[in-house]
């Protein structure tokens, strides 16, 4: 069984993060650097470091973080595809772990990991399914993994959510996850370490306007009867964690959970336009 990493990035600073990463040769190991460059003036030389036979690099001129994942899943040939960004420190063992967990459950069709870090991510220290995961559990895009074959042509990340869509900058890995399950996959929670990422993610920085109006969108998606009633103990909470001020944060909320209604359907795809 053989393991693609797909390596997000942008820029000329993205490409040498990427490097920065040391990515370890690992047997049945492989690497898909999707590189954005969407200023085509840039120059766009591959480093000699990521000149290597377990890494292919492509470059797009395209914006938008999901736009660059969905490419990197394009380009995988592997069976199992682990999605990850361009400031992450991989061991041997970790990658390994990630195999040798769907070689262990041929079921499962999309796995869910952990990572340290400065985060410090609450996990629970059991395994669980995805559909009916445990309170307080949210996933991170590089802690996902699945099996191509199950993915391709099925299940995307939303272009219109994510770092550099328009108006939502955050949410895609939620989506993925629920189209995966209304797609009738299996989706399972693995409680190992797989990766470290230093500094905070998204989901513990102070939330900007395009993530809270996310977070509005998902809950269009996931909760179609109780989601408005939802958006107030959201706004409080992360008001009294000092992410977000209350009455903006609402604001911003049910702008999101509007445009949800208006743009996706249940499952988080895209509404065809008539």
């Amino acid at each position: 069984m053989k393991l693609d990493v797909l390596i997000s990035t942008m820029g000329c600073d993205g490409i040498e993060r990427v490097v920065a990463m040391n990515l370890p040769r690992v047997r049945n190991v492989g690497y898909v650097v999707s590189w954005q460059m969407p200023d085509t003036d840039l120059p766009t030389t591959i480093p000699d470091e990521l000149l290597r036979d377990d890494i292919a690099v492509d470059i797009i001129g395209s914006r938008g973080l999901s736009k660059n994942r969905n490419n990197a899943i394009r380009l995988s040939t592997a069976d199992i595809c682990l999605i990850a960004d361009d400031d992450l420190k991989y061991t041997p063992d970790g990658l390994i772990s990630v195999i040798e967990t769907f070689e262990k459950n041929p079921d499962v069709d999309v796995a869910t990991f952990r990572f340290s870090g400065a985060d410090n991510k609450w996990y629970a220290d059991h395994e669980f399914d995805l559909s009916k995961p445990e309170k307080g559990y949210y996933p991170t895009s590089f802690e996902i993994a699945f099996r191509r074959e199950k993915i391709a042509g099925k299940v995307t990340f939303n272009e219109m959510l994510g770092l550099g869509a328009p108006l939502l900058h955050s949410g895609e890995e939620a989506v993925f996850i629920r189209q995966a399950l209304c797609r009738g996959l299996n989706c399972r929670y693995f409680p190992i370490t797989i990766t470290r990422h230093e500094g905070l993610t998204t989901g513990l920085r102070e939330l900007s306007p395009g993530a809270i109006m996310a977070s509005g969108a998902y809950f269009s998606i996931a909760y179609p009867v109780t989601g408005l009633l939802r958006l107030p103990l959201f706004a409080w909470r992360n008001y009294r964690c000092g992410r977000t001020k209350l009455f903006p944060a609402m604001y911003h909320l049910f702008k999101g959970y509007i445009y949800g209604k208006q743009n996706f359907n249940s499952d988080g795809t895209i509404k065809a336009r008539l």
